[in-house]
């Protein structure tokens, strides 16, 4: 049986593979650029109009052909990584047929296996090594405020959640000293209120 740690890697060369194959060459992935793989693999994207109680997604490969669940409500980034989590399984596991990804079994190696892909795919680690390293931040030196600007700056949809994940994994910055951070208020207090926001006041008082 193969090492997780040489699976681990194998998800991420597929993933590379992937974004050279669809020309991906930013770390802004959206929505979109995931669905032109989806057309073109021919997995059918299924939205739940209810809460899925901790279930982000699921893969199903039976006589209907592959398809994807999830929840139509998901916002915009974690929903990018859903599906691209899901899209491993289709690539890798669609022998298996059905698989629900939940907190109940994140810790498989199947599991990881799909989310360090889904990471590589959106935000080549590599390639966020050397935006940390641009930005003349070391091993253990990365900040909350840096990792907004670090957002900011490559324009990723990858989410805070998963970024915070990734840097911490690495050792750029101390293990918990970006948890619990509100990242979307710090980012107004550092970058000022989002156009987005600005635009909508506008409308409710008109």
């Amino acid at each position: 049986m193969i090492r997780p740690s040489i699976y681990y890697e194998e998800m991420k060369a597929l993933a590379r593979e992937v974004r050279a194959s669809y020309g991906f060459c930013t770390p802004r992935v959206r929505k979109s650029d995931i669905k032109r793989i989806y057309r073109d693999q021919g997995i059918r994207i299924d939205l739940w109009p209810y809460k899925l109680k901790g279930l982000r997604g699921a893969y199903f490969n039976d006589d209907l052909g592959p398809s994807v669940l999830i929840a139509k409500g998901l916002p915009d980034e974690p929903k990018i990584f859903t599906l691209a989590h899901e899209l491993k399984h289709h690539l890798k596991d669609s022998n298996l047929r059905v698989l629900y990804c939940d907190p109940s079994n994140q810790f498989r190696t199947i599991e990881i296996g799909a989310e360090i892909f889904a990471a590589e795919l959106i935000f080549p680690e590599q390639d966020f090594i050397d935006a940390l390293r641009r930005m003349n931040i070391g091993h253990g030196e990365c900040t909350p405020e840096a990792l907004v600007r670090l957002k900011r700056e490559t324009e990723t949809t990858m989410s805070y959640a998963a970024l915070v994940k990734r840097t911490e994994f690495l050792g750029y910055a101390l293990r918990g000293s970006l948890q619990g951070v509100q990242y979307k208020k710090l980012e107004e207090r550092l970058f000022g209120e989002p156009l987005y926001k600005r635009v909508l006041r506008y409308r409710q008082q008109r």
